[in-house]
């Protein structure tokens, strides 16, 4: 018969329109995925009273979770020390406390800690302390940014 489409027809037309279709419908979610990755914690954080809402700034904010950190200097101590038997001491310093993102493959925030460890001064570690959206720290959750050296060699 005239005028009707064959079964090859349609199987090559459903292809061809996948074909098309596809790529269309994996740059949407990848974009909407990079929009969610690249987006920003606020700059701010409000805390309300019944009078007035209080503003933080970022760097109010940095130096409040220093601060819980330096409450909660056991906890990365003794998880850096359950790293090696040969780590008898730790040196965090804080001064060089950094702030990152996890990048495209975790798009979380983190505190960065680094130090010493047997008062060596060429050793060094790393850990990472996520973030969580309400900007308070997730001490269960750290984890080995950089495992324990002495001189750039793991410690065995």
């Amino acid at each position: 018969m005239k005028g009707t489409i064959g079964e090859e027809e349609m199987k090559r037309r459903l292809k061809l329109f996948l074909i098309i279709l596809l790529p269309i419908l994996g740059l949407l979610l990848l974009g909407g995925k990079i929009m969610n990755i690249t987006k920003k914690p606020e700059q701010k954080v409000t805390a309300s009273s019944s009078k007035k809402v209080v503003q933080k700034s970022e760097e109010e904010i940095k130096k409040e979770q220093v601060a819980y950190l330096k409450e909660h200097e056991k906890e990365i101590v003794d998880y850096v020390k359950a790293q090696s038997p040969k780590i008898e001491s730790v040196q965090i310093d804080w001064d060089q406390t950094q702030w990152s993102d996890g990048g495209l493959t975790t798009p979380k925030y983190y505190i960065n800690v680094f130090g010493g460890i047997n008062h060596i001064d060429d050793s060094g570690w790393g850990i990472d302390i996520p973030i969580n959206n309400d900007q308070s720290i997730e001490m269960r959750e750290m984890f080995m940014l950089h495992e324990p050296t002495i001189g750039g060699k793991p410690i065995s």
